[in-house]
């Protein structure tokens, strides 16, 4: 089964300051994804050491994987949002988020695979242009793990992903 799609909203998301690791498509794995950074994430507990620094209150403790080009180069980065202003710890980096509409999807699915990739990425944004909304330029896109949504599978074994792109 393919990821479904059961809800569509513009969210303001505030300025904020994600604090986390940035990576490139040289660090993906041989299946084209950044699985093996997310398994170095949890096993490190760089989570639980970053969420200490006190999290952006709207972010719902979520964990995030946010992605843009950056001129030529894609950028995957995974953290956690904060405000603006937070100190960033040694060995994390960051990128100041500028407040903005995001457009959100929910992905609903096994948390297999089926979530991530082009696909969903295209049924998201078919979704989002049925709303009449427009990205912004360059705009970044963002898997949210929302600590309820995501990690709590329904009786089904399926769970949501937040997926959402910045808008003009």
């Amino acid at each position: 089964m393919a990821a479904e799609v059961t809800k569509v909203y513009k969210e303001l998301i505030p300025s904020a300051r994600l604090i986390g690791k940035r990576y490139t498509d040289e660090h993906r794995n041989a299946a084209g994804s950044f699985a093996d950074q997310w398994e170095e994430w949890f096993a490190k507990g760089w989570f639980e050491e970053i969420g200490q620094l006190g999290v952006l209150q709207e972010s719902e403790g979520s964990s995030y994987g946010l992605m843009r080009m950056n001129g030529i180069q894609f950028e995957y980065w995974i953290g956690m949002l904060f405000p603006r202003h937070t100190e960033v710890p040694e060995g994390f980096d960051h990128a100041d988020l500028a407040e903005g509409a995001a457009g959100v999807c929910w992905l609903y699915g096994k948390d297999n695979g089926e979530l991530f990739g082009m696909e969903p990425h295209k049924r998201c944004l078919a979704k989002i242009a049925e709303q009449g909304w427009s990205l912004g330029e360059n705009p970044w896109f963002f898997e949210r793990y929302h600590p309820v949504r995501f990690t709590t599978p329904d009786e089904q074994g399926n769970v949501i992903l937040d997926y959402g792109v910045y808008l003009k």
